[in-house]
């Protein structure tokens, strides 16, 4: 059983980014510039938000956080994301998730240009990544993609099953990976909160992975042995033993499904790192306008 270390794979793309963004420097042009947008005093969009800023400022990027109080109107948060469609120096915009409930978060999502649009949010950059033309991927899928590609995991000809179907998540990933590509090539199987007998169906994976959301769902019968599993989750546990009283796992039951798969992604410190990375590479597209001219 090998872990894929999300952490170590992260620096070194962030590496490359930076190595591109100094590339840019030297033909006149500016760093790519990303703005977050978040609302409210959440903890988790709050360490979101510093391993963020933390990944642009290490791969060269400028960054400008707009933080808002929870009680802002939504009529105010559109009047800023206005604002940064219109600002030149900005070239991707993001809005931290989860939003205050009084917030229409879909309103929120498409009211960011899909020029801007870098967590691939937006109805024209998800139907043009269904139609398989150039846009930017939603971020989370982009960086499982590229966790992958540089582990060497092979896809092609695997039967891949994605628990959850989010837009956000694991309908875009299942889209992608059963795409003529590489990775990809693959048989996907999209289940869900109302699939029956989940356990059927993912002990035929080759690749595994969940994004559902529910901690420690994913149990060691449920996985093939030799398996790729992939372990999206973020679920806020209650632990009186830690400092915080709390403390983060996934979607698998780790302990036990590392003894029977071949590689796994740890929580946190897998697939998290990754979508940063994804963000990253989205901006720097926008930077290059290589998607939006």
């Amino acid at each position: 059983m090998q872990i894929i270390d999300g952490n170590e794979i992260a620096t070194q793309f962030r590496a490359e980014i930076a190595n591109e963004v100094r590339k840019m420097f030297e033909q006149g042009l500016r760093a790519p510039h990303l703005a977050v947008i978040v609302a409210g005093e959440n903890p988790a969009s709050q360490s979101y938000i510093k391993n963020k800023e933390k990944a642009c400022q290490e791969a060269g990027f400028i960054s400008t956080v707009y933080r808002l109080p929870d009680n802002i109107s939504e009529e105010e948060i559109l009047k800023i994301i206005n604002f940064v469609n219109n600002d030149n120096e900005i070239d991707g915009v993001i809005v931290q998730l989860p939003l205050p409930n009084h917030i229409n978060t879909d309103k929120i999502a498409q009211a960011i240009i899909p020029a801007k649009d870098v967590d691939g949010f937006h109805p024209l950059n998800l139907g043009k990544m269904i139609a398989g033309l150039p846009c930017y991927i939603p971020a989370t899928p982009l960086g499982i993609l590229k966790l992958i590609e540089k582990t060497g995991i092979e896809t092609e000809g695997k039967h891949c099953v994605i628990v959850g179907r989010s837009n956000i998540v694991g309908t875009p990933l299942s889209i992608m990976l059963s795409r003529k590509t590489n990775p990809g090539n693959c048989t996907v199987t999209l289940c869900h909160s109302s699939t029956q007998n989940l356990k059927s169906h993912t002990l035929k994976a080759d690749i595994l992975i969940s994004a559902i959301g529910k901690p420690s769902i994913i149990k060691a019968d449920m996985v093939k042995e030799n398996a790729v599993v992939i372990d999206v989750g973020i679920n806020r546990i209650s632990d009186i033993e830690t400092h915080s009283g709390s403390r983060i796992i996934g979607d698998v039951d780790f302990e036990e499904v590392s003894k029977k798969c071949s590689f796994i992604t740890p929580v946190p410190g897998g697939v998290g790192p990754m979508t940063v990375i994804g963000l990253l590479l989205n901006t720097l597209k926008a930077a290059r306008k290589e998607i939006y001219y």
